[in-house]
């Protein structure tokens, strides 16, 4: 049987964005395989390696999971493997190299959004690039999802086999179109009146949800009526909450935690904030657009592919732009539904049956090249077609 390896980092990831693939694999036919830090079940999986993966690609630890990684994939020699997350991409193509050479492995590389981009610290590309353009040569298929890391890699990093371009890892539309019940919003801790803000991130240094508690904090006199929900892991350590706390805003801005829920949040919501620092190309601004919500951003290149400033958003660049745009939507009906009506139309390429045609076409055209290099042949396609009959 035909055996196809996926590799992320955390399980999360490869839950929270790629099980269509998964399926998808398991529908042709594949043995389909997962490597990645955490226990947890996956759907559509045959079976799962769980190595302990660090984050930062320096650490003891991944000379542990290299190796093993390194047997898993000698043991099965898969047609093809697709890895993920930057620890995750570096790894396996390290580990792979043989088994590319000795069974025709074909390797696939997502890169969700490098760290070498126009106006990130030096130290980024001094670091990140060098490692990327060498790992380029184990690469079969590079993929990136926004067309900046699309035209960076065409021009810097050539020694890929193929580099593709599709939109994003898709978003699912399913999920988005639950109706709340009706008493949701109160369930919320929301009152009939409120003006609700809505975050979906991790709570993290990178998504930055501090700006948003130093912006409600200002303007909360002004507009008592103000909600902020954030929904997401907290991996502050408890820090952001008491933060939250100590500026007397814990019955305004409300910690969620993980949930199953975004469309029924998203339904209750009247303006969007993203304040993350740095971005591949976010899901989550993908379903507020989806929700037709007025959505204000911080300027990172994962939002610009996204949001066409002062058309489908609003791209702000610092603390008092947020506040500002904050209070102007609040005041502004007509211009909430203007961006949120824009986003929706714009947002549509971006659906998951989309990219998953995108993705389709790459796994297609990748699996042509390894039965054609398995059977030894260079013959047209039809002839190959003929032969894979017979066979």
């Amino acid at each position: 049987m035909k055996k196809v390896l996926f590799v992320a980092t955390i399980t999360g990831h490869i839950k929270s964005f790629h099980i269509p693939y998964l399926k998808w694999f398991k529908e042709q036919g594949y043995e389909v395989h997962v490597a990645s830090s955490g226990d947890e079940e996956i759907p559509y999986c045959d079976k799962h390696f769980n190595l302990n993966f660090a984050r930062f690609p320096i650490k003891l630890q991944n000379i542990k999971v290299y190796k093993e990684l390194k047997n898993i994939i000698e043991e099965n020699k898969y047609e093809i493997i697709h890895c993920h997350t930057p620890v995750g991409g570096v790894i396996t193509r390290l580990a792979a190299r043989n088994a590319r050479k000795k069974y025709n492995t074909k390797v696939i590389y997502t890169a969700h959004g490098f760290h070498f981009y126009k106006g990130a610290p030096a130290i980024n590309w001094m670091i990140y690039y060098p490692i990327e353009k060498y790992l380029a040569r184990y690469t079969d298929c590079l993929i990136t999802i926004n067309q900046e890391d699309y035209e960076r890699a065409k021009r810097k990093i050539k020694k890929a086999k193929s580099i593709k371009y599709v939109h994003g890892v898709g978003f699912n539309v399913e999920r988005l179109n639950i109706v709340p019940e009706e008493n949701y919003k109160e369930r919320m801790n929301c009152n009939k009146g409120d003006i609700i803000f809505c975050y979906v991130a991790e709570i993290n240094k990178n998504k930055n949800q501090e700006m948003i508690v130093k912006c409600i904090k200002k303007i909360k006199n002004d507009y008592p009526n103000i909600k902020v929900l954030l929904a997401g892991k907290d991996s502050s350590n408890g820090k952001f909450g008491e933060l939250v706390g100590q500026e007397g805003l814990e019955d305004d801005i409300l910690l969620l935690g993980n949930r199953e829920d975004i469309g029924e949040l998203l339904s209750i919501t009247d303006i969007y904030l993203a304040s993350s620092l740095r971005e591949g190309l976010p899901v989550n601004i993908m379903e507020a657009m989806y929700k037709k919500l007025p959505i204000i951003a911080m300027d990172n290149r994962g939002h610009r592919a996204l949001i066409e400033n002062g058309k489908s958003g609003i791209i702000i660049k610092n603390e008092e732009m947020m506040e500002e745009k904050i209070i102007e939507l609040i005041d502004d009906e007509k211009q909430r539904a203007y961006l949120g009506t824009n986003a929706y139309q714009d947002v549509q390429q971006f659906k998951i049956d989309n990219v998953i045609k995108e993705m389709v076409q790459i796994y297609e055209g990748v699996n042509q090249i390894w039965m054609k290099e398995r059977l030894g042949y260079c013959m047209s396609l039809d002839t190959w077609i003929q032969v894979v009959q017979k066979h």
